[in-house]
């Protein structure tokens, strides 16, 4: 009866913590992530870096796999501007079985990834940032040291069809910063698959 009374208050705490999650202009936390080459990868790893666009996605999820090519693309175009992409996986292998460290080797190594792909174990860092989907991103600018969240939300507007696309929010995001501007859309709905916890 304790444990049981325990994992709800968990669950119920990480519920909360992801309803507060981060909003636009606010300072995010750095991480100390396992990526798949077996390093621990921080954003204060990178030195020069202007900036992140942070992903958290996953193996399993349609949505997720539907924008991997455009998840590369995005690094490709934007780590030589300050802005590389970092990939984070939040959901629980135990609930998610097709997300385990070694699926996650595989498929970067399928895919040919060319970003860190990190493992959110224990579960701390989606919360904190407040994703709830895969994919979900937060695009942060370096601001005298620190990481301020610019736009939060989807990749796009078609997660289905590339040609369709007509709003590239985290492309126009990053295009913005770079041009020193702050973004003109600061947050959409993420849209994918809900992120995977125990007892959920």
């Amino acid at each position: 009866m304790r444990k049981t009374i325990l994992a709800a208050f968990f669950i119920t705490a990480a519920a909360f913590a992801v309803a507060q999650g981060y909003k636009p202009r606010n300072k995010a936390t750095d991480f100390k992530l396992k990526n798949i080459d077996g390093t621990t990868v921080s954003m204060n790893d990178y030195a020069d870096a202007k900036g992140f666009i942070v992903i958290f996605t996953c193996n399993h999820c349609p949505f997720s796999i539907a924008y991997e090519d455009r998840i590369i693309d995005l690094d490709l175009r934007f780590k030589e501007l300050g802005y590389p992409v970092i990939a984070i996986n939040p959901n629980d292998p135990a609930v998610s079985p097709g997300d385990g460290y070694e699926d996650m080797q595989k498929r970067a190594a399928e895919k040919g990834f060319t970003f860190p792909y990190l493992i959110d174990e224990g579960q701390k860092i989606f919360p904190a940032y407040g994703a709830i989907r895969t994919p979900h991103v937060f695009v942060l600018n370096r601001e005298k040291g620190e990481y301020i969240v610019e736009y939060i939300g989807a990749i796009d507007d078609n997660h289905q069809d590339t040609e369709a696309v007509k709003q590239k929010y985290v492309e126009d995001a990053v295009y913005a910063l770079i041009k020193g501007n702050k973004p003109v859309t600061t947050t959409t709905k993420a849209i994918g698959c809900t992120i995977k916890v125990a007892g959920k």
